[in-house]
């Protein structure tokens, strides 16, 4: 029952319960897990997004899917990630570990030999005779063996205990995976957010120019005495007010810049982002495909059910302690009293033995290890099932969170721009003397707020796309049956 997780199928599941036990059950047979061992998730898989727009099965994202946003810097950064992320070589040494430790509870299924040798000088005590004392006699030992000891396995514990290292190697790596598509996430949304704050502080400081420009006819008017000071004095606060935006948003800017440092291992000191602006980038089209495929595309589910895999072998190492335990010894070597005859046919010798230990009382030890085996299979795979549910719960998220972005970026353009006509006349109507000061604050102060809310809403825009790539589990593999570690 050995091979590659395939799920059944990319049609319509109807009958969810049924495809993902099946799903479930491929999942496991990396091992040789025994059948009644695997529990059932009893997942309902559903046929289609909730917020999918388009029920097909369409195209997943390729495996580098932020070269879709159309910026080299942003390319460099995320290959730079890859390489040298911190928290991705920590989550490296973890799989080195989980490899070792699977090693060492593999030997189990091995024999185990050791070769011995030494000499020895003896001397015996003297005794007394009839005709006086004699003195001790001395002799020497020399001695070479090999012993080897080996438990026969017949019942599976140290067979069941070495594939539940095992799929903790397989956890390991789909960890991995999580942490790297975690990284990239990062790594595009501080991206992101270091355009935006770009982008604003330019929207700031042209909303500053536009305020001094009114700022200076509103004085010129008071200088030929058709203006007040309460005018010339709300304006003041409406420019300083302004200028105040500008050091918080550096502030961002240089915070998200030293993200991205931390991100790619360096100093900010050595990292220089060119940045540009957010409207500049290209917006991909994501594509989620289908529900069924989710299961095997995202690392965090793919990595519970790994860690489900090996409670269900440990189940089964636990239940195997219940039997006997048989060990087989032998020793063979040479000993001789001279060094010359040690490796003559004389002085050869062995001995075999075989012994079988049946537990009879042990206080419910193995009982309770089997229980809490048992427990914890339970867990992993509760654990399990809510990723699934979540799983597919952050894609309808991340597509409702694109769709609505979208439609507030729409409305947003078209309040940007109405208030950019109604500022422009505001403005024409102070110089020509035929609007008031109220008309002139209330229109540019719309305006500055409708631009900086147009560029936040285009940042959540960008940010809800990573969204949908993190909760789809990165870019797809073009073959369903291989498994992903695309990252």
């Amino acid at each position: 029952m050995c091979g590659d997780p395939v799920l059944a199928g990319k049609t319509n599941l109807r009958r969810g319960l049924r495809a993902s036990a099946a799903l479930f059950a491929a999942a496991l047979t990396s091992g040789c897990l025994l059948q009644k061992d695997l529990p059932d998730p009893a997942l309902d898989v559903p046929s289609a997004y909730k917020e999918a727009r388009d029920r097909g099965a369409e195209q997943p994202p390729a495996l580098d899917w932020w070269r879709g946003f159309g910026s080299l810097e942003l390319t460099t950064l995320m290959e730079e990630a890859q390489t040298v992320n911190l928290d991705l070589a920590a989550a490296t040494a973890r799989i080195q570990q989980a490899d070792a430790q699977a090693r060492i509870t593999g030997a189990a299924l091995l024999p185990f030999v050791t070769a011995d040798g030494s000499a020895s000088r003896s001397r015996s005590s003297g005794r007394s005779t009839g005709g006086g004392l004699t003195t001790g006699r001395e002799f020497s030992t020399y001695s070479a063996s090999l012993s080897a000891s080996y438990e026969i396995d017949f019942w599976g514990k140290n067979r069941e205990a070495t594939l539940a290292a095992e799929e903790l190697v397989t956890a390991s790596k789909f960890d991995r995976d999580v942490v790297a598509l975690t990284t990239l996430a990062a790594v595009a949304n501080a991206y992101f957010q270091v355009l935006t704050a770009q982008d604003r502080i330019r929207i700031a400081s042209n909303n500053i120019a536009s305020a001094q420009r009114i700022y200076d006819a509103i004085k010129q008017r008071l200088d030929v005495g058709t203006g007040t000071d309460l005018d010339l004095a709300q304006q003041e606060s409406v420019l300083a007010g302004q200028k105040a935006l500008v050091p918080p948003l550096r502030q961002t800017l240089t915070q998200n810049v030293n993200v991205l440092a931390t991100l790619v291992s360096r100093p900010p000191e050595s990292i220089n982002v060119a940045g540009g602006s957010l409207r500049r980038l290209t917006l991909p089209r994501v594509r989620p495909g289908l529900p069924s495929e989710l299961l095997i595309q995202r690392p965090d589910i793919r990595r519970q059910e790994a860690n489900l895999a090996s409670t269900t072998a440990n189940v089964g190492s636990a239940r195997a302690q219940f039997f006997p335990s048989i060990q087989l010894t032998g020793q063979g070597g040479y000993q001789s009293a001279a060094l010359a005859s040690l490796f003559t046919p004389q002085a050869a010798f062995f001995n075999l033995a075989a012994g079988a230990t049946q537990p009879i009382f042990d206080g419910a030890r193995i009982q309770s290890n089997f229980d809490l085996q048992k427990a914890r299979q339970d867990e992993a795979l509760q654990t399990y099932r809510k990723t699934v549910v979540s799983a597919f719960a952050d894609v309808d998220n991340a597509l409702v969170a694109l769709r609505q972005t979208s439609e507030r970026l729409r409305l947003q353009t078209a309040v940007v721009s109405a208030s950019r006509r109604a500022f422009d006349l505001a403005e024409q109507r102070l110089r020509a003397g035929t609007t008031d000061i109220v008309t002139v604050l209330n229109t540019q102060l719309t305006l500055f707020q409708a631009e900086d809310s147009l560029a936040q809403i285009r940042l959540s825009r960008f940010q809800a796309i990573v969204s949908l790539y993190q909760a789809l589990g990165g870019g797809w593999t073009r073959d369903p049956k291989r498994t992903v570690n695309a990252l």
